[in-house]
């Protein structure tokens, strides 16, 4: 993990704001979905992708009655 040299205080509400300049160079917009992660110590941000529900897959998924799944799952599913 490369440090960004940014530095912003929690505010009451426990809420804290990215930089433009990271916003800009992550390509996250106003509304866009952000995933919280937790490695060890660390509390990690990340644009959130859509995972498949049986194997986790963020690799072709498409939406199907309100679940995602990815297509390789879809077509094992198919198959039986």
């Amino acid at each position: 993990m490369k440090p960004a040299g940014v530095v912003r205080k929690v505010d009451q509400l426990g809420r804290i704001v990215l930089p433009k300049s990271l916003r800009k160079r992550y390509q996250m917009n106003e509304g866009d979905p952000v995933e919280i992660l937790v490695q060890g110590d660390h509390i990690i941000l990340e644009r959130y992708r859509p995972r498949c529900v049986f194997c986790s897959s963020m690799d072709g998924v498409g939406e199907f009655k309100e679940r995602y799944v990815c297509a390789v799952c879809l077509k094992e599913m198919q198959g039986l």
